[in-house]
């Protein structure tokens, strides 16, 4: 598939996972790949949770954009943002002409007065911004970092919700237009990341079901992040391998050479067991990421895995092909 098609199927990619599988360096990585493809893109942070500005190296994230990678040279540009309740209620009224009570109403707690007495009403202030930067058209892709997978089912379900608690007003409304928005193909569509081990993966699993049966949203590719890719050679024994090589080995270090290949055979073993009763269970396209050895991703860790993930992208079939 052309990466551009890829990346411009929707308006609108919100990345969702379990905490801890790399939800934050996927989505990082999928607005670098879009840059690179010429698409002016912005990726979106919530409640200011993530990673985003340490792996770029760039101060936090603010409601006001941020430039994470410069336009030209074929660069589209990537921005980025963070998007809180508050500051989304702040530049709702705003634009409906009520700017001189907006900080106010902040600032004596209403928002928090209102969510409690209408459930849901967070979730939809930070969507309905999310809906009003792909309906403004500054931008050709709107990347979302999405809440954890338990949170993100009720983050995405609370316009559904909010219709039915709500059936007039200015909320009514809001959560019409959002509803519209989730639910459309050609405007949002949510990629499910996961790592190659059974929990993560089971709760990908029932995400996935939740979203399309509840939510109504299309599902692209699962992206298993965490790969440890295969390695020729380790079922040599390590004594064997050194006489070949015209090495010597030190005393002790063949049992350790012998363990280290068994450990990682074994690890690749369990993921692709994973794999493929992700493929069973959940008949959609897989673009697997390796696993980085490392506690902290950097800008040039995003990078990498942006080409790795172009390369994935670009060996899915193409829309309509029976390949």
């Amino acid at each position: 598939m052309d990466p551009e098609q890829f990346f411009t199927a929707s308006g609108v990619i919100i990345v969702a996972g379990k905490g801890g599988v790399g939800k934050t360096a996927v989505a990082s990585a999928l607005t670098t790949a879009a840059s690179a493809a010429g698409l002016r893109t912005v990726l979106i942070e919530l409640e200011g949770k993530s990673g985003i500005a340490s792996m770029f190296g760039v101060e936090p994230l603010r409601f006001d954009e941020q430039v994470l990678i410069e336009a030209g040279d074929g660069q589209g540009g990537v921005t980025a943002r963070t998007i809180t309740p508050d500051e989304a209620l702040v530049n709702y009224l705003r634009e409906h002409g009520l700017s001189r009570i907006s900080n106010r109403l902040v600032a004596s707690g209403a928002v928090e007065l209102v969510s409690t007495a209408v459930p849901g009403i967070r979730d939809i202030l930070v969507l309905g911004e999310v809906k009003r930067l792909e309906r403004a058209g500054e931008y050709d892709l709107v990347v979302v970092d999405a809440p954890a997978a338990g949170h993100a089912i009720s983050f995405l379900r609370s316009a559904a919700g909010l219709v039915d608690a709500v059936s007039v007003g200015p909320i009514n409304s809001q959560a019409r237009e959002v509803l519209a928005l989730l639910g459309d193909p050609r405007r949002c569509r949510v990629l499910l990341v996961t790592a190659p081990e059974e929990t993560p993966v089971n709760e990908l699993i029932e995400t996935a079901y939740s979203l399309e049966d509840e939510v109504g949203l299309t599902l692209g590719p699962v992206v298993v992040n965490g790969l440890l890719e295969e390695l020729p050679g380790l079922e040599v024994d390590p004594v064997t391998a050194a006489a070949d090589a015209g090495a010597r080995l030190l005393e002790g270090e063949a049992e350790v050479l012998a363990a280290s290949s068994d450990f990682r055979r074994a690890r690749r073993a369990l993921q692709d067991a994973q794999l493929d009763r992700l493929a069973m269970e959940l008949p959609l396209p897989q673009l697997h990421l390796p696993f980085m050895f490392t506690t902290d991703l950097d800008a040039h860790d995003v990078h990498h895995l942006s080409e790795v993930l172009w390369e994935r992208v670009e060996a899915l079939p193409t829309v309509g092909s029976s390949a």
